[in-house]
């Protein structure tokens, strides 16, 4: 994966967005967490809690709107994983950044990817995250776990990426970030 960040890569704008080009978006930043373990990588994931007005009880990466002192997509991903999660921002080894994702809620989000040290040290911020959880990265991956759904929004069928794992159901833009991390680390551009 280091390999992979360094060398760089293009891959195009990924968009997922229901909005009309017009739209305002807002940014925002998540950490894309892959957690180094013995065992093998896993992606750290949270459950966001049931009342928030912004994709309540979706599992999400940590991270968040983008506000004025953050000095980038980077400090922004950082600050928000430490305040929802605890993370501090000394075990993560930034790699680089994925394509911008724009979602239907009028985000354009950048996703950045980084290596966690343990151990975990977790505090959640009880306010925004139920809870969080590894699934393996080799499962997040694995493209035959990759699922493509529809729904109706506002008349029009729409599309989106779903990767149910152990009860959890992982969809929209997080599993459209990592669907492009996924094809990112196996193209040969």
């Amino acid at each position: 994966m280091r390999r992979r960040f360094s060398e760089g890569f293009v891959a195009p704008f990924a968009v997922e967005s229901w909005l009309d080009e017009e739209t305002d978006f807002a940014a925002a930043a998540v950490l894309v967490p892959v957690i180094v373990r013995e065992s093998g990588a896993t992606m750290l994931l949270t459950q966001r809690t049931a009342h928030l007005r912004d994709h309540a009880g979706q599992v999400s990466f940590p991270g968040g709107r983008s506000e004025a002192s953050d000095a980038s997509p980077e400090a922004t991903a950082l600050r928000e994983a430490e305040e929802e999660v605890g993370l501090a921002s000394s075990q993560v080894e930034i790699l680089g950044r994925l394509p911008q994702y724009r979602t239907g809620t009028g985000f354009v989000i950048t996703p950045v990817v980084g290596l966690v040290t343990p151990p975990l040290n977790l505090k959640l911020d009880d306010f925004e995250v139920a809870e969080v959880f590894e699934p393996p990265l080799e499962f997040l991956l694995d493209s035959a776990n990759h699922q493509r759904h529809s729904i109706e929004v506002r008349g029009v069928m729409r599309e989106y990426w779903a990767m149910p794992w152990r009860g959890y159901y992982i969809w929209g833009a997080t599993a459209g970030i990592l669907v492009t991390l996924q094809r990112i680390l196996h193209s040969g551009a």
